[in-house]
């Protein structure tokens, strides 16, 4: 599977995780967060493959996940209702969101990409 990458224009994290795939010469598939966000079946095919933790994958320092209260509010909720709220707004997801069929990352940290993409 080609590298996934989902991120947002206006994310410094983002821009600085693209611009570094791209000087490394690793190729992606680019999907605007928001405006394509992840799918139920692509979340649960991640939680599937990885060892992650669904509530990792929430962004929850943004301003929606604080909108909604979800820090209270997941706790309470089955695995199926976390998916769903997830995938109801990109702005919910961490990102950047990069991953493939053996790896994933979430956030930029140059070192942890330099270990995991470099090989693509």
């Amino acid at each position: 599977m080609t590298i996934q990458f989902f991120g947002y224009p206006k994310c410094s994290s983002c821009n600085k995780a693209s611009k570094w795939l791209k000087e490394n010469d690793v190729e992606f598939t680019y999907h605007h967060i928001v405006e394509n966000p992840p799918t139920k079946e692509l979340i649960q095919e991640i939680l599937e493959k990885t060892n992650i933790e669904l509530k990792k994958l929430f962004n929850t320092s943004g301003t929606k996940y604080r909108e909604l209260q979800l820090k209270e509010k997941l706790p309470n909720m089955t695995e199926a209702e976390q998916i769903e709220t997830l995938v109801s707004d990109g702005m919910l997801v961490k990102r950047p969101l990069v991953f493939n069929d053996e790896h994933l990352t979430l956030g930029f940290k140059e070192e942890e990409f330099e270990q995991i993409w470099t090989k693509y």
